[in-house]
């Protein structure tokens, strides 16, 4: 018998339009002769709707005009356990969901919000919890967990903007006095996604101007001393005894990994590391699955290091930050990652729903 399978994109974050490039790609992975898909839109402003929209209506943004969407809404009542759904006379009907795969980036999508939504309503679904989903948003609360496995991150300080609304210029002269006068600074939300409001900081006169624009995004900020040296994605997939992929590079077109050069850049390059020693690409990967349990993640994940020019204790990897939902997109590291390793997407499909059947078990215990 199918499984009935949910797929919910959009959202009210800043990443709505990577959230259609990712699920036009989710969609078209997953086999039809396993699951029966219902496609769910979320608009800019949050209502929910039933889509009958092609793939390629949903990639471009049209399913909005679709004339056969339906309003629709999960409740949480655990009794439900799947989507009502209004038509144009009024009338209710359900729709029972055996899993949900959100396909939502940034804000109430990856931050444990929408996860208590499926927590409450008793369907499994693809992904972290709440806890985790949260504390890898907060990249604040991500670096306090991740120095329990001892991994280098860079040295950072945190405006709050409580502090700085009251005292501007000196929480601008704390950061730069904490942070030793370095230079460059990456400036950036600490609860946002995919490089949204991040600036590098080339002079202490812009330091400003790149936390205003940060906080607009988010109530605290981070600011960090720039690591020198090459970008690193690892892929990680499972729920108690996770495994790692193989480890990937990034190499921006832009001066650095932004959201422009995640998205829009046709000039961004990604590989699979291969000149580094055996021992060094271990590392990487053993940090990744003990960054993944630590921060308490399932199903999936990404985990983003930097390889430093500079050696410190006898390592080059820099921790960076976890993303427990990253891109399907056309360029997305995620799932080449898995297909350079032999696991082709509807593959991983099959798997990350196998996975939320299985950590959903362990939760209504």
């Amino acid at each position: 018998m199918k499984k009935q399978i949910g797929v919910v994109f959009g959202g009210k974050s800043d990443e709505y339009e990577v959230s259609l490039c990712s699920a036009a790609n989710v969609l078209r992975a997953l086999d039809r002769e396993k699951y029966d898909v219902v496609q769910i839109g979320m608009t800019k402003g949050g209502a929910w709707y039933v889509t009958g929209a092609s793939v390629e209506e949903i990639e471009n943004g049209n399913w909005i005009n679709g004339k056969d969407k339906m309003r629709c809404a999960l409740p949480a009542d655990p009794n439900y356990g799947g989507l009502l759904v209004f038509d144009e006379e009024g009338k209710t009907s359900l729709i029972k969901l055996d899993c949900i795969v959100p396909i939502l980036h940034g804000d109430h999508g990856e931050d444990g919000e929408i996860q208590g939504l499926f927590q409450m309503a008793e369907i499994p679904f693809v992904g972290s919890g709440v806890k985790a989903s949260a504390n890898c948003m907060d990249k604040t609360a991500a670096k306090q967990l991740a120095k329990l496995t001892g991994v280098r991150m860079a040295d950072d300080y945190v405006v709050r903007i409580a502090n700085y609304m009251k005292d501007t210029e000196g929480q601008v002269k704390k950061a730069l006095d904490e942070l030793g006068g370095y230079m460059p600074l990456f400036v950036k939300p600490s609860a946002a996604g995919s490089s949204v409001g991040v600036t590098k900081v080339h002079k202490a006169e812009e330091l400003k101007a790149a936390i205003d624009e940060a906080i607009k995004y988010d109530h605290k900020v981070l600011v960090e001393k720039a690591i020198i040296g090459r970008e690193f994605e690892v892929a990680v997939l499972g729920n108690l005894e996770p495994v790692a992929s193989s480890v990937g590079e990034i190499r921006a077109a832009a001066e650095f990994y932004d959201y422009d050069a995640k998205y829009k850049n046709p000039e961004i390059q990604t590989s699979i590391v291969e000149d580094l020693p055996t021992e060094e690409i271990e590392e990487i990967k053993n940090y990744a699955v003990k960054l993944y349990k630590i921060l308490d993640c399932r199903g999936l994940a990404r985990v983003d290091f930097f390889y430093s020019d500079v050696e410190v204790n006898g390592s080059r990897v820099v921790f960076n930050e976890i993303n427990t939902l990253p891109g399907f997109t056309n360029i997305s590291m995620y799932p080449m990652l898995w297909r350079h390793d032999g696991v082709p997407t509807p593959e991983l499909m099959d798997k990350l729903i196998e996975l939320a059947c299985e950590q959903f078990k362990d939760w209504i215990k």
